[in-house]
């Protein structure tokens, strides 16, 4: 039974304030007084107060605003489980503790405090160890960094940065760490940027994303040679790009030499929790410290980060910052604590198993995949899966594939690369939006380029990924394949059509994941810039309207949003059916189409004007010449209108009519003699575009017929239009013995021709005279 009633309390708010953010289900008014009523600018505090139930309705409406809704398919928020609840509620347990008094106080912060430090020393094998609580994962690093200065400067309490002068202190770093960790270290600790070292990864043997030992060896010599300190090195157990592990025996036998500091970080730590860990990563219990991230290990929100760390000396500790006489300070690890004690050692382990099982689980697939290379350290056990993907060529050895199977093999050529790492990061980024739950992401590579990587020790707990997620993400990667395949086959096909279309004009963007780009190059005489950029853009997105309305499985856009060409139509990804040719030439047709309209229409505005012009000159003369006709008196008002009843006038009423299609301006004369218009001459045609293939039915535009595809290569069309030109000739409703029928129907009517012919033949010669036989001869040869 709970005795203290505010903890009762607390645990019921905290679990109502829970239920109420995590509601989704909102009602129709809620949602309309929420349009209506909320800001984006903050308003002034108010007088009376608010509620509890307000108070969280308004974090409620920040938490799952209008971007929720914009983005309704990409946003997932974190799985808080009963755990999470822990967790969070050991933070506003911290803050009903610290009101305690403060003898009661410290006993308390000292047992959290000691039992979680305890739990995690033996649950990650690390034996006398110490504990430092922060929030910022790079703290823990720069607080040792602290205690190996006042360790290795004796008068560095009493003199400060002046003890740095005689000996200008070096950390090592590793070129595979993460991004800015050295120069946070310098501008943290006071440091030039030359006290950081960043040490090369393997180029010749191992893996690519260990650190040279040997190389680093001859720089810590070269240091100590040249009078500076090697003060400290990071090592990764878990680099942030591929999740290899550096050769942390070696590392320590060199820091032991040298009387260097080694720490040790990476998310391969966590497997030191399970029973089977690799000797690599083990050897880093024997680090002088670590960096451990518990809260997307295990999936709880809000939890420090833990330092473990030995040392012998507590007032250095306490200088340094990794120990605090505050209790308030040592309440860090009160989350933690609860949350650690709620999962317990069986739960914390079978979460790193789970997403153990769940990397290999991939890692298995991925080797049965045509096309997909991998980059992981261990294939046992691999905590972090890197893959990509990359097609062989038909000239290269098949050997060399098996050997290739599981080493991600970077392009020669500069621009394959590019083009493999466009198509890698639209890899990544479909597999991200489909399967949101695996939690892949697109990591860039300094020797591999783009990759897919899944990291499922940073991201399962979170997200809640399990087995069927895998299984679904292997089920999309195996539909992107072909997809991939074919694009990359049909663009040099495509580039080589495009440059020789003339209207045409090919544009070469390597960032674009598709088939290609290009522009109808509209050709005038205008010698104003502007005009012809404008009538160029008019064009093309006529041409991408066009294009879009076709009946197609193809995507036709302006390109990305930042960084894409101008005037272009951008295609996107293509499948093996398509037909390259019959595409190109129906964007080369139809820009045509759109050029020769806009010409037509810039002509008829300058012929109709003319016209206007015209036509007001004619009828003025016409006027003039009505008057010479009628006479002077029939103008009079009252002489012309007695004198026309005496004598009428017929005159014919003439006006005048502009013909659009002949361009030219014609009396009317005729209309009121015949009491319509005339039809005059008939209009041409629309130009339209004459390659337009007749297609099978249901068969979508750009798509080569299936039924004749063992007949054809990947990137001709010429079978498929013979096979089209065939259908069209055969008549209708022939079963399959009658195929000869048009053929013997010729060959009797021409029989018959030749009969006749001969008759008529024999008529004339018995009737008529010999001058007619040369003219019969003649009407017989032309039957």
């Amino acid at each position: 039974k709970m005795v203290d009633p505010t903890l009762a309390e607390m645990g019921k708010n905290l679990n109502e304030a829970m239920k109420m953010l995590e509601d989704n289900q909102r009602k129709v008014e809620e949602e309309n007084e929420k349009k209506y009523a909320r800001k984006d600018i903050p308003g002034p505090l108010q007088g009376s107060g608010q509620d509890m139930v307000s108070i969280l309705q308004l974090v409620q409406n920040l938490m799952h605003g209008e971007e929720e809704e914009e983005t309704s398919q990409s946003y997932r928020l974190q799985n808080v489980g009963e755990q999470g609840h822990m967790a969070l509620l050991g933070h506003s347990l911290a803050a009903y503790i610290s009101v305690l008094d403060r003898e009661r106080l410290r006993k308390l912060t000292t047992r959290i405090l000691s039992d979680t430090t305890l739990w995690l020393c033996r649950l990650f094998r690390y034996e006398n160890g110490s504990a430092y609580y922060h929030e910022d994962d790079r703290e823990g690093l720069l607080k040792i960094c602290r205690l190996v200065i006042h360790t290795r400067y004796e008068d560095y309490t009493l003199e400060g940065f002046n003890v740095l002068y005689s000996k200008q202190p070096v950390i090592y770093i590793s070129s595979a760490a993460r991004a800015g960790l050295g120069q946070a270290l310098c501008n943290q600790l006071g440091l030039p940027l030359s006290c950081m070292c960043r040490v090369p990864c393997n180029t010749m043997f191992g893996s690519q994303h260990q650190m040279d030992v040997a190389l680093l060896d001859r720089l810590i010599k070269d240091d100590v040679e040249s009078g500076k300190l090697p003060l400290l090195l990071v090592a990764n157990a878990g680099t942030p790009g591929a999740g290899h592990t550096d050769k942390l025996g070696r590392l320590k036998e060199l820091c032991e030499q040298h009387k260097m500091w080694l720490h040790v970080e990476g998310v391969n730590l966590a497997t030191l929790a399970l029973g089977y860990v690799s000797s690599s990563v083990l050897a880093a219990t024997k680090c002088d410290s670590m960096t451990l991230t518990l809260g997307s290990w295990l999936g709880l929100p809000a939890v420090p980060a833990v330092t473990l760390y030995r040392h012998e000396d507590p007032s250095l500790s306490l200088a340094a910052g990794l120990t605090s006489s505050q209790p308030v300070e040592k309440l860090r690890a009160l989350p933690l604590w609860l949350s650690l004690q709620y999962l317990g050692h069986d739960g914390i382990v079978e979460r790193i198993k789970h997403a153990s099982q769940l990397s290999q689980r991939l890692l298995e697939n991925l080797k049965n995949l045509d096309f997909i290379k991998t980059s992981v350290e261990d294939e046992l056990s691999s905590p972090v899966v890197v893959f990509k993907f990359f097609q062989e060529y038909s000239n290269r050895d098949q050997t060399s594939h098996a050997a290739q199977a599981s080493t991600i093999q970077h392009p020669i050529i500069s621009n394959e690369g590019h083009i493999y790492d466009t198509f890698n990061q639209w890899l990544g980024e479909q597999l991200a939006q489909l399967v949101p739950a695996s939690g892949v992401d697109v990591v860039e590579l300094e020797d591999e380029g783009t990759c897919v990587r899944f990291s499922p020790l940073m991201t399962s707990a979170v997200l809640g990924t399990e087995i069927q997620d895998i299984d679904h993400l292997v089920d999309c990667l195996k539909m992107k394949i072909p997809v991939l395949t074919s694009t990359l086959q049909l663009r040099e096909e495509f580039e080589q059509e495009v440059r020789r279309t003339v209207s045409l004009l090919y544009i070469e963007d390597l960032g674009w994941p598709g088939l290609g780009v290009v522009r109808y190059n509209y050709h005038s005489d205008e010698k104003n810039d502007d005009k012809q950029e404008k009538e160029l853009e008019k064009i093309n997105t006529e041409l991408l309207k066009k294009l879009n309305e076709l009946e197609s499985d193809l995507t036709f856009s302006l390109g990305p949003e930042f960084g894409g060409q101008k005037n272009c139509v951008y295609i996107g990804m293509v499948t093996e059916d398509l037909d390259v040719s019959e595409l190109v030439e129906t964007i080369a047709a139809t820009g045509r189409e759109i050029e020769e309209n806009s010409r037509l229409l810039e002509n008829m505005t300058e012929v109709v004007r003319k016209g206007i012009q015209e036509a007001q000159l004619q009828l003025q003369k016409a006027n003039e010449e009505r008057l010479l006709e009628e006479g002077l008196l029939r103008q009079i008002p009252v002489v012309g209108s007695v004198l026309n009843w005496f004598s009428p006038f017929q005159a014919s009423p003439k006006g005048r009519t502009f013909n659009l299609t002949a361009g030219s301006l014609e009396s009317t004369e005729s209309m009121y003699v015949s009491k319509a218009q005339g039809t005059g001459s008939t209009p041409p045609p629309t130009p339209t575009s004459s390659l337009a293939k007749q297609r099978l039915p249901g068969q979508k535009a750009f798509k080569r017929s299936l039924r004749s595809s063992d007949g054809f290569s990947e990137t001709s069309s010429i079978s498929h239009c013979d096979d089209l030109d065939k259908l069209d000739q055969r008549p209708p409703n022939l079963s399959p013995g009658q195929e000869q029928g048009p053929l013997e129907m010729e060959r009797a009517e021409e029989q018959k021709e030749v009969v006749q012919a001969k008759t008529d033949t024999e008529d004339i010669h018995s009737d008529q005279s010999p001058p007619d036989c040369t003219k019969a001869e003649e009407q017989a040869s032309q039957r």
